[in-house]
């Protein structure tokens, strides 16, 4: 009994059954993408309707300018730096004029100034410099000399020195008032007289106490007592009561 499909070349045309099929899918498949991923050595379509996966691919697409341009900055970076080293290379090194002149002369001129340094007198010019030196010397000890004299001449300070004198009156009836201008009229160089008091002693006779200031080159103590015991009729005795060098 023959095949009933033994008329129909269906299966003899197989080939060609699969590339229309294949075309077919390849059609519907385009109708459902418009995008397309490519990397290195990979292609693959992307639905243009699903919006998580379009954001993905703007971020991607945005990363890789940013890196672009990062990469763009870093090699103009790179090249200023190279051009910067290349410059300071140059100008570390010497010109060519700057090596001719470091370069040593060899000619007749050199020779002539050999010849004059030759001539010259080397023991004429430590003799002038030995003599400018002992004049400069010589000035020097003049100035400290006229120093140390007129430091000499200065005057220095006045020693000076604080005397209290106890004034003795004979009795009780002596006037302290006349003493003490007769005690104050004694004026000498170099002798100041200061503040003063009455001191009790016994039966209603008092003392007087004054003190004075004396330049110790021109007064003395005993200067002073000499001239207070000329007033014999109101003065009893006179006794330093103190002495300090002021």
């Amino acid at each position: 009994m023959a095949h009933p499909l033994m008329h129909e070349n269906i299966w003899f045309d197989r080939n060609r059954f699969q590339e229309a099929e294949a075309k077919y899918q390849e059609r519907i498949a385009s109708q459902h993408s418009g995008l397309v991923v490519q990397g290195v050595g990979l292609s693959v379509g992307v639905g243009v309707d699903n919006p998580e996966i379009l954001a993905r691919l703007s971020a991607v697409e945005k990363e890789n300018a940013d890196l672009r341009k990062i990469t763009t900055d870093l090699q103009a970076a790179v090249a200023k730096l190279t051009e910067r080293l290349s410059a300071l290379d140059t100008s570390a090194a010497p010109s060519a004029s700057q090596q001719k002149q470091t370069k040593p002369v060899q000619n007749g001129k050199a020779d002539d100034d050999d010849e004059d340094d030759d001539d010259f007198d080397l023991f004429g010019e430590s003799d002038e410099s030995e003599e400018e030196s002992e004049e400069k010397k010589r000035q020097t000890e003049e100035r400290l000399a006229k120093y140390h004299e007129k430091k000499s001449k200065k005057p220095g300070p006045i020693a000076k020195s604080n005397i209290i004198f106890d004034v003795k009156p004979w009795d009780d009836e002596t006037d302290m008032g006349e003493l003490e201008k007769a005690v104050r009229s004694v004026q000498k160089d170099g002798l100041l007289w200061g503040a003063s008091k009455l001191v009790p002693l016994a039966y209603g006779i008092k003392k007087l106490q004054i003190t004075c200031v004396v330049e110790d080159e021109k007064v003395g103590t005993e200067d002073i007592e000499e001239g207070l015991e000329a007033f014999e009729d109101l003065i009893q005795s006179v006794d330093v009561a103190a002495f300090n060098k002021v």
